[in-house]
């Protein structure tokens, strides 16, 4: 993969949280496929899929006001190329939480998008609530 290539990947995953934090859910097209499946371990086999369906689903969510994507890493291997990224979400009350995404991205004719997205959220080591 050259340096574009990677370049791109990390905006890419900044770009998601610029978008959410401006509610532009139409402008999720730049980040994700039209096919994309989104999904959560902590929800097993409620995978969103199609981007129509997570436009639908982001936009009935309370979201924090800040989303600050961090730690991106890319990786490549005979899988395919994966983007792994950390956030931290500043709530409307001044709380914050961390969690972590796992993408699967391709290549497409208007640059790289994620097509399948996984999200989980940090809890504490000690506990099982969010850290």
């Amino acid at each position: 993969m050259d340096p574009a290539d990677r370049i791109e990947l990390h905006e890419l995953a900044t770009r998601y949280g610029d978008l959410v934090d401006a509610r532009d859910w139409e402008g999720l097209s730049e980040v994700f496929t039209d096919d994309v499946v989104y999904g959560s371990p902590a929800m097993p086999g409620q995978d969103l899929v199609g981007i129509a369906i997570v436009r639908k689903w982001m936009g009935r969510q309370r979201h924090p006001i800040a989303h600050h994507i961090t730690n991106i890493r890319v990786e490549e291997d005979e899988q395919g190329v994966r983007l792994r990224s950390r956030v931290i979400l500043i709530g409307d009350d001044g709380t914050s939480r961390s969690g972590e995404y796992l993408d699967e991205v391709r290549p497409t004719p208007a640059g790289w998008r994620i097509c399948r997205r996984s999200f989980t959220a940090r809890v504490r080591p000690d506990t099982d609530r969010p850290a």
